[in-house]
């Protein structure tokens, strides 16, 4: 991959050889950030004392004619770097945000200024185009050939609207079912520009919906319980956060006790052992699920019965529940092996 490194720094220094003012060259350095941090309008106006309009109108003047001479070949070290680039994003799905395809073309993490490199290369190489980052979407480069930057847009936004009127994740899957692309993996690739989306155990949805970006333990557990789908003692809910993709995984399994007594949607249903409340359990004791499950019946049940609804929402002995029917100031015995409330 260092061999990938020299090709873009070549082809950096061959672009910036092009403009002939050093001030320009300036301009251009700071602005995408190629020796450091990437700087404003204004810093620039003011270390040149020039107005911040002023330096926008050189930025978008110098690139125009880097644009034009790489069109015309003048750009002679750009080639090997394109086809880096272009070879990276065909594997990727065609448009890519900078920092992954930075870390894929240099093969580990990368700096600010490495991929300020390829930000400024995209912007110049009439082989790509680019997504600018703001409020909306991420740093990207695509492919010229696969559209222009306002097509990229469109393309992020209709999988954003298709999602919100879903109301739930989809799948790629589903998600291709409904849209026009060769292939699930550039629904992908477009989808993880957006700010707006987040993805999480193959599902993909709003940012905002901690199902697929979860910001907190409470919703980490949410998360974890939903996927296994069944019942789940605490200390497995936190080795199954520990193991998992979430971006903070550092837990205690005192922390994840914390949060499942507090939450209203966690309901103990066992020793240690907690469900999901949309999955029909209720908080209470043995005693009150007993009382429950006779009151809705209207009629007096069999020991059999009362014990088989009970396991529906309990984990607990079936000697426990018998021994809840003896409370005789809550159940009363109808004859050998039936009860009603004591009411």
């Amino acid at each position: 991959m260092d061999q990938n490194a020299d090709v873009i720094a070549h082809a950096i220094k061959g672009s910036l050889k092009i403009i002939e003012q050093d001030r320009e060259k300036e301009i251009i350095s700071r602005r995408f950030g190629l020796s450091g941090q990437k700087e404003t309008l204004e810093q620039i106006g003011d270390m040149l004392s020039i107005t911040r309009e002023r330096v926008r109108q050189l930025e978008k003047a110098i690139l125009i004619r880097l644009r034009i001479c790489s069109e015309e070949g003048e750009i002679s070290e750009l080639a090997a770097a394109e086809k880096i680039i272009i070879r990276n994003l065909t594997e990727m799905g065609r448009v890519a945000r900078i920092s992954a395809l930075a870390d894929k073309i240099y093969g580990r993490a990368t700096t600010a200024s490495e991929r300020a490199g390829l930000a400024f290369l995209g912007n110049i190489s009439a082989s790509l185009t680019t997504v600018d980052e703001n409020d909306q979407y991420y740093s990207a480069i695509g492919i010229a050939d696969y559209g222009d930057t306002i097509k990229i847009k469109k393309k992020i936004d209709e999988i954003v609207t298709l999602i919100k009127k879903n109301k739930k994740p989809m799948t790629l899957d589903e998600l291709d079912d409904k849209l026009t692309y060769e292939h699930p993996s550039h629904i992908e690739a477009v989808a993880s520009i957006s700010k707006q989306l987040a993805s999480l155990n193959g599902l993909w949805g709003l940012a905002k919906w901690p199902t697929v970006n979860p910001k907190n333990i409470r919703d980490k557990i949410f998360v974890v319980l939903e996927t296994k789908k069944e019942p789940m003692h605490f200390a497995d809910i936190a080795t199954a956060i520990s193991t998992s993709d979430f971006k903070r995984k550092n837990v205690t399994i005192q922390a994840i006790h914390n949060e499942l007594i507090k939450d209203p949607r966690f309901v103990l249903i066992g020793r240690g052992i907690y469900a999901l409340d949309s999955w029909g359990y209720k908080k209470g004791t043995v005693s009150d699920i007993i009382t429950d499950i006779l009151k809705k019946a209207e009629k007096p049940l069999t020991r059999e019965e009362i014990v088989k609804e009970v396991l529906h929402s309990r984990k607990v002995k079936e000697t426990t529940i018998l021994l809840n029917l003896q409370n005789k100031k809550l159940f009363k015995k109808i004859d050998k092996n039936s009860y009603t409330t004591a009411e």
